[in-house]
């Protein structure tokens, strides 16, 4: 019997020790693709892109405020495209990146500048903090797409095309599926990401993406809503 209640009384501390513990905190993810120059754009006639600087960073700073309200205390990370906004800013005579950083501070989010495909997969994977304590619950996608990469660079180097891209076939193998918690809630706001980067990101990463099977409208940013698909989204 006093083993017995020594084994219990052990249990007990062990649970108490246990409970002194802080919780995993949750991250969220938001990657932010870099915006055309407006010399590209402008002999594009009605296909031009990006009349404004700021249509994928203001619709990251919506999904950030949502964030807040629901969770002062959330954790971000967010992962921007830094060239595209380096060229616009000369482009634009505004220091477009100082802007960021500046919008990141006040947000009091965690601002990781990315410049090559590889910049991204370890971003990503680095995202959950010192030995993956803290998993990706949530994952958003605002900037350029089509159905089988995210387009960090879109009509910045070359007119109507990509020079830096994170393709489907790109997933597995480079970004760690542990980095994800089970069941993360991720979701890209760019165009025809629903056709097939979705099923690849599913079989990569075990986690849904969200996306839409046609283009993707940032107009209601400057009402200060989530851009919104012309089509349907899937999983």
């Amino acid at each position: 019997m006093l083993c017995a209640a020594m084994k219990f009384k052990r249990f007990l501390l062990a649970a108490s020790l246990l409970c002194l513990c802080p919780l995993a905190q949750a991250v969220q993810v938001i990657m932010t693709g870099g915006v055309a120059l407006r010399s590209w754009e402008n002999n594009r006639g009605p296909l031009a892109h990006d009349n404004w600087w700021a249509n994928f960073v203001r619709a990251s700073t919506i999904q950030m405020d949502i964030t807040r309200s629901q969770d002062p205390n959330a954790e971000i990370v967010w992962i921007v495209y830094k060239p595209a906004y380096v060229t616009r800013s000369v482009e634009g005579k505004t220091d477009y990146v100082k802007n960021i950083t500046e919008i990141a501070a006040k947000r009091k989010v965690r601002l990781v500048w990315v410049s090559t495909r590889e910049d991204v997969f370890k971003a990503i994977n680095n995202a959950p903090g010192k030995k993956g304590k803290s998993p990706i619950t949530h994952f958003y996608y605002f900037g350029h797409s089509n159905p089988h990469a995210f387009m960090l660079d879109y009509s910045n180097y070359i007119v109507a095309a990509s020079k830096v891209w994170l393709h489907e076939d790109d997933l597995a193998g480079h970004i760690n599926p542990k980095a994800f918690a089970p069941g993360a809630d991720c979701r890209s706001y760019g165009c025809y990401t629903g056709m097939s980067m979705s099923k690849k990101w599913k079989q990569a990463l075990g986690v849904d993406l969200w996306g839409n099977t046609e283009s993707t409208r940032y107009q209601p940013v400057g009402d200060g809503r989530l851009p919104e698909g012309t089509g349907k989204w899937v999983k």
